[in-house]
């Protein structure tokens, strides 16, 4: 990223100076300084849509820790008046002092000045930094949003605030790192129809001393928090207003015509937050909690301390429109961010390296936090489940990485904010709860966050205080310690695949372990990787689904190596294994023919049910993926999912179709296509009509999980043309388009209203689409927005998505910039939509990339979402691309390496698997 320093000079005129750059180079700040407070004041201008702007001053109290002649900070993109900047000594014997140059380092950001006089280790320093900018389009800093006002139709504009993880430099001159905690008192300047929110609750409103009709607020002094947890925002919102008796206040806020969807959040909120109050056993300590919904958010929320921000679609719910999946994903949203104040702002990672730990925690605690307040939605298991599968593919790549992984540069910074850090973070954390139990797990947990409040802490002081909570309660052996299990699982990419090979005659299993790659050319020495794994198992005659503790742990040598593991007392030759019991650990069970051949025989003929749902989710994921990389037969994974004919449980069924859906597109344009559409049909129908397909409202499906089926089913059995479901769902849409005012009226059941718009954007006309894209246009309700985009893309008409490309990366942001890499993504998963968006999106790069520059996060989404790739020349075409577009891809070095290896397994498998599917595609349809 370009640095710029703009000079302001007394005629007003911004002049852009070319400085000289500085020889530190280092990507951390030096350690001679530390912040102790910032006064930060901030003027917004939202009158003139041409001219959005801010300007401000930041007065810092420094403190010397060594004696230094330069103060090195962060500063990106702000235009800074240097005749206005003041330096004086505060403590002891107070005198001024000054900055005799300044020089930059564009890398890191760096903004140095250097002093006239040395900075003395024991004083206190007031620097003073005038600033100004614009209010920028790219959703972080300090940025514009807007939206319509419905009864004017005018444009109404808002300002907010997104630093995680280095935006806040380009917001005010600042110590931009997590680890220099401070105390921030903050003044807002805004006209007075808006209002202003911050961290903390507002201490005094006073008019401006100038401007006409315009206010300062100031805020309360704050805790001390990281650059990146401070937060601002100027809006004209409405708020809802809820609080546990003697919880703190929480106002939920949302644009006036929207607060009606304010509510589920603002009952919800109160709740989780008191439920992680007694999970930690440490109080809320801020007076409030504001929520606030954001028209244009690129995260998914954001969790500063006191203001978490969200995009619309994760905090407002609306009875008539929003499905029961988005009312659970927006819990999980808000518990996650609730979970935050303690795992993050509390206590913080020191440095980026350590992302995870919150990110982690937050995901696994978020689950645990909605089973508690809605214990009906059995939501911890599914959605934690999910989670590990999802993560087993990425993580199976060469190019994944470490969860905890050395970040030197922004650009890394932003790239770990993926499933690594969140999902496989929160999974072996899901793994230590169930090693070590509650009560240890629980202990430990508390003992970290007391003993760090208020401060930065790494993952070593979280192992050091579950160690000791694991050995007091004895929960693990006093010669095993927590830092050596995790820290096999957190320092070193990937997972193990753990082969069981029985011996029936002597009832015992030799278990070893290598690292699972989607790659089968992988050399083996790459594979000799080792985990400390806890081992729980059970058999056929036992079934003891319910015990996670581990029965035996695979240990490593110091230098890395696995030690040899032997499992007595295993059953009759008759009698199945399995290891893993309800996924506790995160891994993946391989094991001889035989053994497959008894779990199959159950699944297909015997008491499947006898078997865990989460484990028999787990055999099918197993199996589909060693098939998949030559581990097993594709005839071993055929037979054993051919058992879902029988199944009616939505753990299996969605693990099937994570595998199965991608076969499916690997196969499409091919001869072997016909045979898996008929294997599709057979699998589900039987389920299909089981639900009552389409219009049946039976008892089997008013639980959360069973809804939830049905919604994948009626989707899938659509996308085969199984039973009558395309049928039904053209009537049901068509029975919409007759209603005289279809966006306030709309028959299509709620949870399955994505699946039957994408079924008749698929089958239907152009004059369907159109319907489509008008109700998108009149929609208020984001989360019907989100679903209607994804289903515009479901059409197989070119001249239809050609047109919906060009509207997806319109300047004039019809669909926001947040929703097009989603709506992208949906035009290249389909048959004809995919050549149509590789090239478009080949064709316009620049044009895209000047779109979302300087944000890397849309960017990322589209490299994803063209992985769909699967025959050799159009990979050769797309790498070629790659390599010549890559001034366009700065900072998405890793996304690259995913997409182009994730493409390479699907060239790979077309070219050396696909002919032997078919052949046992034949035999079992």
């Amino acid at each position: 990223m370009d640095w710029l320093v703009f000079l302001t000079v007394a005629l007003g005129f911004d002049i852009v100076a070319t400085k000289p750059t500085t020889s530190y180079d280092y990507y951390r700040l030096p350690t001679s300084l530390r912040p102790e407070k910032y006064h930060l004041r901030v003027l917004t201008h939202l009158d003139n849509p041409n001219e959005l702007t801010f300007s401000g001053s930041v007065k810092i109290l420094i403190d010397a820790l060594r004696n230094t002649k330069n103060i090195t900070l962060h500063s990106l993109n702000l235009r800074i008046d240097e005749t206005q900047i003041t330096l004086k000594q505060i403590s002891g014997i107070k005198k001024d002092n000054c900055i005799s140059s300044t020089a930059v380092n564009p890398v890191h950001n760096y903004y140095i000045l250097n002093t006239c006089q040395e900075l003395v280790a024991g004083n206190v320093y007031e620097l003073s930094m005038p600033f100004a900018a614009d209010l920028n389009r790219q959703m972080e800093g300090y940025y514009r949003s807007s939206y319509k006002d419905p009864v004017t139709n005018l444009t109404r504009w808002l300002s907010v605030t997104q630093f995680e993880p280095a935006s806040a430099r380009s917001a005010f001159p600042c110590f931009d790192e997590p680890e220099l905690k401070s105390k921030f008192i903050i003044t807002l300047g805004y006209h007075k129809k808006y209002t202003a929110l911050s961290n903390m609750p507002v201490k005094e409103t006073k008019p401006h001393e100038s401007l006409k009709d315009y206010i300062w607020t100031e805020f309360e002094e704050s805790l001390p928090i990281s650059t990146y947890l401070v937060a601002y925002s100027v809006n004209d919102f409405s708020h809802k207003t809820s609080t546990q008796p003697g919880g703190p206040l929480l106002r939920t806020w949302a644009r006036s015509n929207a607060i009606d969807q304010c509510d589920y959040a603002a009952e919800f909120g109160p709740k989780v937050l008191q439920h992680f109050e007694e999970f930690f056993g440490v109080k809320f300590p801020l007076p409030k909690v504001d929520q606030i919904a954001v028209p244009d958010f690129d995260e998914g929320a954001m969790e500063n301390w006191g203001l978490i921000t969200y995009r619309e679609i994760s905090l407002l719910y609306s009875e008539n429109h929003s499905s029961l999946e988005a009312k659970e994903k927006l819990a999980e949203v808000v518990a996650h961010e609730m979970a935050h104040q303690w795992f993050g702002n509390m206590v913080t990672m020191k440095w980026w390296t350590d992302l995870w730990l919150k990110e982690g925690f937050a995901t696994y605690l978020a689950s645990l936090g909605v089973a508690k307040i809605h214990p009906e939605w059995n939501i911890l298991d599914r959605e934690m489940i999910n989670n590990i599968f999802l993560t087993f593919g990425l993580d199976a790549l060469e190019s994944s990485h470490p969860i905890s992984r050395p970040i030197k540069l922004i650009s890394d910074i932003a790239e770990s904010f993926d499933a690594i850090s969140y999902k496989k973070g929160g999974a072996v954390l899901r793994m230590m709860h169930l090693f070590l139990g509650e009560e240890a797990f629980r202990f430990g947990v508390k003992q970290y966050i007391q003993l760090n409040s208020y401060r930065n802490a790494e993952q070593d002081n979280l192992w050091q205080s579950l160690s000791k909570a694991a050995h007091q309660f004895g929960a693990l052996a006093k010669d095993y310690d927590i830092k050596t299990i995790m820290d096999s699982w957190t320092l070193q990419t990937g997972y193990p695949v753990v082969h069981i090979t029985r011996n029936y005659s002597a009832r015992i299993a030799k278990v070893s372990q290598e690292r699972f790659f989607l790659n089968p050319k992988v050399s083996p020495v790459h594979r000799k990787k080792c985990w400390w794994v806890p081992l729980s198992y059970t058999s056929q005659d036992k079934r003891d689904f319910n015990s996670t503790a581990p029965m035996a742990w695979m240990e490593c040598t110091n230098k890395g190596a696995s030690l040899p593991k032997t499992i007595s007392n295993l059953p009759q030759s008759d009698q199945w294994v399995i290891f893993n019991i309800q996924l506790s650990s995160f891994y993946k069970a391989n094991y001889d023919a035989q053994n497959w051949k008894l779990l199959i025989k159950t699944l297909t003929e015997g008491d499947f049910e006898s078997i865990h749902v989460i484990n028999r989710a787990q055999l099918v994921d197993d199996v589909l993926h060693f098939a998949r990389t030559g581990m097993q037969s594709y005839e071993v994974a055929l037979e054993l999912v051919s058992y879902l004919k029988r199944e009616r449980e939505y753990l299996p069924w969605n693990a099937a179709i994570l595998s199965l859906q991608h076969l499916g597109r690997l196969l499409r344009g091919t001869p072997h296509v016909k045979l898996f559409k008929r294997l599709m049909r057979k699998l589900l129908t039987p389920l299909y009509q089981h639900l009552g397909g389409i219009d049946g409202n039976s008892q089997s499906t008013q639980n959360q999980d069973q809804i939830l089926l049905k919604a994948i089913i009626i989707h899938w059995a659509c996308q085969y043309d199984a039973s009558d479901c395309v049928a039904k769902s053209l009537a049901h849409f068509r029975r919409w388009k007759s209603e005289t005012y279809p966006d306030e009226k709309n028959p299509i059941p709620i949870n399955i209203r994505a699946s039957v718009y994408c079924a008749a954007i698929k089958n239907g006309t152009k004059e369907d689409w159109q319907f489509l894209w008008t109700r998108f246009l009149k929609s208020n309700v984001a989360s019907e927005q989100g679903i209607i985009l994804i289903a515009l893309g479901c059409s197989q008409d070119a001249k239809l998505l050609q047109r919906y490309l060009e509207l997806i990366f319109d300047p004039a942001e019809v669909i926001r910039k947040q929703d097009s890499g989603l709506s992208f993504a949906s035009v290249v998963s389909g048959e004809v939509g995919m050549p149509l968006g590789m090239k478009y999106f080949m064709d316009n790069v620049e044009r895209i990339f000047q779109l979302y520059n300087p944000s890397v996060g849309n960017m990322g989404t589209i490299l994803i979402a063209c992985s769909v790739i699967t025959d050799r020349r159009q990979y050769n075409e797309f790498k070629a691309f790659v390599k010549k577009s890559r001034r366009f891809f700065k900072g998405l070095e890793q996304t690259i390496g995913q997409t182009m290896e994730a493409i390479l397994m699907n060239v790979q498998w077309m070219e050396q698997s696909s002919k032997q599917l078919s052949r046992f595609l034949v035999k079992y349809t």
